[in-house]
């Protein structure tokens, strides 16, 4: 916790990860307002979208002379 301000940022951080809002302030005056976000509203069918996909044995390397070749400056 720093000594001034008072905020323990590990302390506020473990808070939050179960759900405790709490208020973020500047010279005493609340500034933020910090809540756990409720996934169901912000929409969660972005995450996982993909899910079932085949991926190709060589993902990791597609692309790879393209992109030695724009490093070396070949066109």
């Amino acid at each position: 916790m720093h000594p001034r301000s008072g905020f323990g940022g590990a302390k506020t951080a473990d808070g939050q990860a179960v759900g405790v809002p709490f208020i973020i302030a500047k010279a005493g005056r609340p500034m933020v307002r910090v809540v756990p976000l409720d996934v169901q509203a912000a929409g969660s069918g972005r995450l996982g979208f993909l899910a079932g996909a085949l991926v190709p044995d060589d993902f990791d390397r597609m692309g790879a002379s393209d992109i030695a070749d724009a490093f070396e400056g070949k066109p």
